[in-house]
């Protein structure tokens, strides 16, 4: 018997085994789609420390031929302004992730308890809003005239709190990670509802916490669309909208320098303005960029986890 299931396994394996030349062509594979994805960072970094002239005059290089700070020092000759919606930012990030991961994990638990009478419901009620969208005109509506949050740092932070998406994966994964015996044996003892969810399934759920978190903080510190559409106040823009708002100062003037003044032509003529477009793309990513590794292991281990049908 035995020897049987030993038979069988080295079965299995050499069915599973990858052949050298398949192993080097995935390889390769893995390293162009890397490269595809670190050279145009690579590229944008090294054109926001180029100079304007050698720019123009021998245009995109990975490595500069002249290293300038122009473009850093154009966008940070605004540092009050640029400093406090970078402040907001960080605000909002940290307040729209924290409250977000709350509300989302809180739902999904709900929905994934069997034992719930409206669970169906809610089911239904979280899903339907993934296929049929409300609109902007409803949206703007309810938000800015109904619920008033319009030139208010909360409406940068409440709309994009919650979503069926992150809902359906916290559901999933309690479904499928936490058993009902442990939540049937904290009820014999006698632990609440929520001291059940913040003792016990909350340190359980590590994995599906991060990920959501990772989906938040991205969504918040990316948006710049929001203070577009709410923010009349340039002291509550965040760092996105302020930086679109001097990206598109920039291709205002150059599209319309030939019905400016001299003086406006020549601070056009010195103005770093590739090199500052890709200092706001690198000021932009970068911050976010550096938290992803800290999430990386349970951002992978969630979306696995999570994806088990339960």
């Amino acid at each position: 018997m035995a020897n049987k299931n030993i038979a069988g396994s080295s079965a299995v394996n050499r069915y599973l085994r990858v052949s050298k030349p398949t192993n080097v062509v995935f390889n390769i594979i893995m390293i162009v789609l890397a490269l595809a994805c670190v050279l145009p960072m690579l590229l944008i970094l090294s054109i926001s420390l180029t100079s304007e002239n050698s720019l123009n005059e021998y245009g995109y290089r990975f490595i500069p031929k002249e290293f300038s700070l122009e473009g850093y020092g154009y966008i940070f000759t605004q540092s009050p302004a640029i400093m406090r919606a970078l402040g907001i930012s960080v605000i909002i990030t940290v307040t729209g992730t924290i409250l977000g991961v709350l509300l989302n994990s809180l739902m999904g638990y709900v929905i994934s308890r069997k034992s719930y009478k409206l669970q169906k419901f809610f089911i239904w009620f979280v899903f339907v809003p993934m296929i049929f969208n409300g609109g902007l005109v409803s949206s703007y509506f309810i938000i800015g005239n109904f619920l008033r949050l319009s030139n208010t740092i909360w409406v940068l932070i409440i709309p994009l709190a919650v979503s069926s998406y992150s809902i359906i994966i916290c559901k999933t994964f309690f479904r499928a990670t936490i058993p009902d015996s442990l939540i049937e044996s904290a009820n014999i003892d006698g632990a609440s509802e929520l001291t059940i969810f913040f003792k016990i399934i909350l340190p359980l759920s590590k994995p599906v916490l991060a990920t959501i978190a990772l989906f938040l903080s991205f969504a918040y510190w990316n948006d710049w669309f929001t203070s577009l559409l709410y923010i009349h106040n340039p002291g509550l823009y965040s760092l996105q909208a302020y930086l679109n708002t001097i990206l598109t100062d920039i291709e205002f003037l150059l599209q319309n320098a030939y019905m400016m003044g001299i003086v406006s032509q020549e601070i056009l003529a010195t103005m770093p303005r590739e090199a500052a477009r890709m200092a706001i793309v690198v000021i932009a990513v970068a911050p976010i960029a550096c938290t992803y590794p800290f999430f990386q292991r349970y951002f992978v281990s969630g979306l696995t986890i999570g994806a088990i049908k339960g």
